[in-house]
């Protein structure tokens, strides 16, 4: 009696409904995520509390070294090319096309005024190191602006509290960060007018 011979059938599934899901994922993933800036100095924050979040849009931020080196950035690029803009003008800076767009890839900014075109004609690998020996002054700077005490420090704030009169300031210092820094930046703030600001910490439960 000869074999009877079943035939053979191809198993097929059908993976258009996975592959949507993965498409949908992945662009969830990619419209939810915020993506963190580089910063020019690593800063390890003091722990703290608090349960305050810091907003994630329309925010100055100031980051403070732990040998008091000030940097700043914010999060719309509009507002940084609109404060520099306002900061060259106040200063009689010039600054070509060329230089602007490598200010404004940089992650955070925290050059001197008068070294401000010296660090824009490195090469941009060189940037990220350079920039490191600079920071914003917190001295006065006489001359430069209608009030003689504001120092590039202060400049620079009301240049970006005009450009986005809505942006909150998060100052994040090093937890060994000298505390005269940290509260001659304060003070400097209040001249200003500048009296609600949030200090950037590390969540720590507290012990019972």
């Amino acid at each position: 009696m000869g074999k009877v011979k079943i035939a053979k059938k191809d198993v097929w599934i059908d993976m258009t409904p996975m592959s949507d899901v993965m498409v949908l994922l992945l662009t969830f993933f990619m419209l939810t995520s915020t993506f963190v800036k580089q910063e020019p100095v690593k800063v390890n924050t003091p722990g703290s509390v608090s349960e305050i979040k810091v907003p994630e849009k329309n925010v100055l931020n100031i980051l403070v070294s732990n040998d008091g080196k000030i940097f700043m950035s914010m999060d719309k690029t509009t507002d940084v090319q609109t404060t520099l803009e306002d900061v060259a003008g106040q200063f009689g800076l010039s600054l070509s096309p060329a230089e602007e767009k490598k200010f404004l890839n940089d992650p955070m900014w925290g050059v001197p005024m008068n070294d401000l075109k010296g660090y824009l004609a490195l090469p941009k690998t060189e940037m990220p190191v350079a920039i490191k020996k600079y920071g914003i002054p917190t001295d006065s700077v006489p001359g430069k602006t209608g009030d003689a005490a504001m120092s590039e420090f202060q400049i620079w704030v009301k240049a970006a509290k005009n450009t986005n009169p809505d942006a909150k300031i998060a100052i994040k210092a090093d937890e060994k960060t000298p505390y005269r820094i940290v509260k001659k930046i304060m003070s400097e703030l209040q001249d200003m007018n500048e009296n609600r600001y949030y200090l950037i910490t590390q969540y720590k439960k507290q012990e019972d």
